[in-house]
C-alpha cells in the first residue's frame, strides 16, 4: 500500500493511475489483437464444424442402399414382414405361416411351501429370500446339474453350484448368469418357479434315437433332483421348443430355429400363423427415402454454401476493436453484445483457405463424370446451381427428375455420384470428399481443431503465444515503470519535506530574534 501527497499535497496515486494508463496502451493493443486472434480461430473452427457434420453424411451417400432401397409391403403385416437389400429382386412373392417358433418352458407344479403329505420326494421351502433349508444343502450341496442341447442336437451338461448360504433367488439367479441358454425365477403370486430357454426352437428333436429317452424336451433333469425335489417340475411338463414351419410360393417348405429367415436378399419377420391363406409380399424400389437422403446431403451442402459466403459478405468496421476490460465496466451487457457484433463482423472476409476451398467443392459438382452409362452429370438427374448470384453457387432440385432417374436407372444415379473410381470416373461425392478434406486440412492447419491441447500445432495458436510472450513480458516492463514513477513522485515528496522543515526552522529563528 502506497501514500503519497502528504507533504506535497499532490493526489499521487491519481496521477500515477494517468500516467500508466498512456504507458498501457500498447498493451491494450496486444491483448486486443490476442482477443482478434481467438475470434477468428474461433470463426474458422465453427465452419470446420459445419465441413465435419457434411463429411458424416458422405458415408451414406456412397452406400448402394441409399439409390436402391427396397420396400416390402405385406397384406398380413401382423403375420409376416420382410426387409430387403438393393439386390433384392422387385416382384411379388407368397409366405405362408403354419407355425411359429417359440422357447421351451416348464414350471412347478405346486408350490413350493405346499405340505405334500406322504410323498417325502418334496422339499419345503418357504421363502425364496432367507437360506435355503439345511435339508436341501445337505442333499444336494455341491452342484446341481441339467441338460441343455447344442445347435447340433448334442446334449451338454450344466452345472451350478450350490453354496451355504444360497438362497432361492440367489441360486436361481446364478443359474440365469451363467452362458447355458436358460433362464430361472420365483413367481411370489404362485410361489412356483418358472424354467424357460432363452432362445426359440427345437434343438432335441424326438426323432433323434440318441436322445429318445428324453421325449424332445428342452431342458431335461433327474428324477431326483434339485429341480424335482425342491421346484417340484416334472420335466414331462416342459411347453414349447418348436421351429417356425413357412412355405414360400406355395412350394418351398422351411423350418426355422427363429421366427425369422432369409431368402432370396429379403429378411422375413414371423409375428403369427397366417391361417389358410398366404400373405402378399410385394417388392419394389422405396424411392422416397432415396429422395430424402439426398435432399438431406443438398441441405447441409446449402447450409455450408451459405456459411460461409455469409462471413465473405460481412462489412468489416475497424472502428470497432475487441474491447477492453476497463472499458467493459463502464459500459451495460447490451452495449458490450453490439459493440462486440461489428467487432467479429468479417474477421473472417478474404481468407484465401476458405474461398478457394469453396471453389473446390464447386467445381466437384460441375465436373461431368465417365460412368459409361446414362447419366454424366448433375443436370440430368434434375440438380443444377442457383442461378442467383448472391447464393454462391447453391444447388437446386428438380425432386421429380430426381424421382425419374431413381426410379428408371438407380444404378447409373449411383454410379454419378459413389464411383469410387479415380480419374474422369470418379464419383461426385468422391470429388467433394476430396475438396472437402483439403479444405478441413488448410483449416486445422490456420486454427487448429477443437481438441487441440497446445497453441504451437497451428498457425494462429503460434501468433498467439507470441503475443502471449510479448504480452508477459510488457506487464513486467509496466511494473517497473510504475515502480519508477512511485519512487519518482516518492523522492520529489522527501524533497518537500525536507524544504518544509528548512523553512520552518527559519520562520521559528527568525521569529525568535523579533522577540
Amino acid at each position: 500500500m502506497r501514500i503519497g501527497g502528504l507533504a506535497s499535497g499532490m493526489d499521487i496515486d491519481q496521477l500515477v493511475n494517468k500516467l500508466m494508463t498512456a504507458e498501457r496502451m500498447p498493451l491494450d493493443k496486444m491483448q486486443q489483437d490476442k482477443t482478434m486472434l481467438e475470434w477468428k480461430r474461433d470463426g474458422f473452427r465453427e465452419i470446420n464444424t459445419k465441413l465435419s457434420e457434411l463429411d458424416n453424411l458422405m458415408l451414406d451417400m456412397k452406400l448402394s442402399k441409399t439409390y436402391n432401397p427396397k420396400t416390402i409391403s405385406s397384406s398380413m403385416a401382423g403375420a409376416v414382414t420382410a426387409t430387403g437389400t438393393p439386390s433384392t429382386s422387385n416382384g411379388s412373392f407368397e409366405m405362408k405361416v403354419e407355425q411359429l417358433a417359440t422357447n421351451a418352458i416348464n414350471v412347478s407344479t405346486k408350490s413350493l411351501s405346499e405340505e405334500v403329505s406322504g410323498d417325502e420326494n418334496f422339499i419345503r421351502v418357504t421363502s425364496a429370500t432367507e437360506p435355503l433349508p439345511d435339508s436341501v444343502i445337505e442333499e444336494f450341496k455341491g452342484v446341481v446339474a441339467f441338460t441343455t442341447y447344442n445347435s447340433e442336437g448334442k446334449p451338454e451338461e450344466k452345472t451350478v453350484d450350490i453354496k451355504d448360504g444360497d438362497t432361492l433367488n440367489s441360486l436361481l439367479k446364478r443359474i440365469t448368469d451363467e452362458d447355458n441358454n436358460v433362464r430361472a425365477f420365483y413367481d411370489e403370486v404362485t410361489d412356483k418357479v418358472i424354467m424357460e430357454t432363452t432362445r426359440t426352437g427345437n434343438f432335441n428333436d424326438p426323432e433323434n434315437d440318441e436322445n429318445n429317452n428324453t421325449g424332445g424336451q428342452e431342458i431335461t433333469f433327474e428324477d431326483n433332483s434339485f429341480f424335482a425335489k425342491v421346484l417340484r417340475m416334472d420335466q414331462g411338463s416342459e411347453k414349447g421348443g418348436q421351429n417356425a414351419k413357412f412355405t414360400y410360393n406355395g412350394v418351398h417348405e422351411v423350418e426355422s430355429k427363429e421366427n425369422s429367415y432369409k431368402l432370396n436378399g429379403m429378411t422375413f419377420n414371423f409375428k403369427n400363423t397366417t391361417g389358410a391363406e398366404s400373405a402378399k409380399l410385394t417388392v419394389s424400389n422405396d424411392v422416397d427415402a432415396s429422395v430424402e437422403k439426398i435432399m438431406k446431403f443438398v441441405d447441409k451442402y446449402n447450409e455450408v454454401v451459405e456459411k460461409i459466403n455469409d462471413v465473405q459478405k460481412e462489412e468489416r468496421y475497424r472502428d470497432y476493436p475487441p474491447l477492453t476490460e476497463e472499458q467493459k465496466e463502464e459500459m451495460s451487457e447490451d452495449e458490450i453484445e453490439r459493440w462486440e457484433e461489428r467487432a467479429k463482423s468479417g474477421i473472417l472476409r478474404g481468407e484465401s483457405s476458405l474461398t478457394s476451398g469453396l471453389f473446390d467443392m464447386r467445381q466437384s459438382w460441375y465436373s461431368s463424370v465417365k460412368t459409361d452409362g446414362e447419366y454424366k452429370s448433375l443436370t440430368q438427374i434434375g440438380i443444377t446451381t442457383s442461378s442467383n448470384y448472391m447464393d454462391g453457387g447453391k444447388l437446386i432440385v428438380d425432386e421429380d427428375e430426381l424421382r425419374t432417374a431413381l426410379q428408371e436407372n438407380p444404378a447409373d444415379v449411383q454410379k454419378l455420384f459413389a464411383n469410387s473410381s479415380d480419374g474422369t470416373d470418379r464419383g461426385i461425392i468422391n470429388r467433394l470428399e476430396d475438396s472437402l478434406d483439403r479444405t478441413m486440412n488448410t483449416i486445422g492447419e490456420r486454427a487448429g481443431k477443437a481438441t487441440s491441447t497446445t497453441l504451437e500445432s497451428y498457425t494462429l495458436g503460434k501468433r498467439m503465444k507470441q503475443l502471449d510472450t510479448r504480452i508477459s513480458a510488457f506487464e513486467d516492463r509496466l511494473t517497473q515503470v510504475e515502480t519508477r514513477y512511485w519512487n519518482q513522485f516518492t523522492a520529489m515528496e522527501k524533497a518537500i519535506s525536507r524544504m518544509n522543515n528548512q523553512s520552518a526552522q527559519l520562520m521559528s529563528q527568525f521569529g525568535g530574534g523579533q522577540m
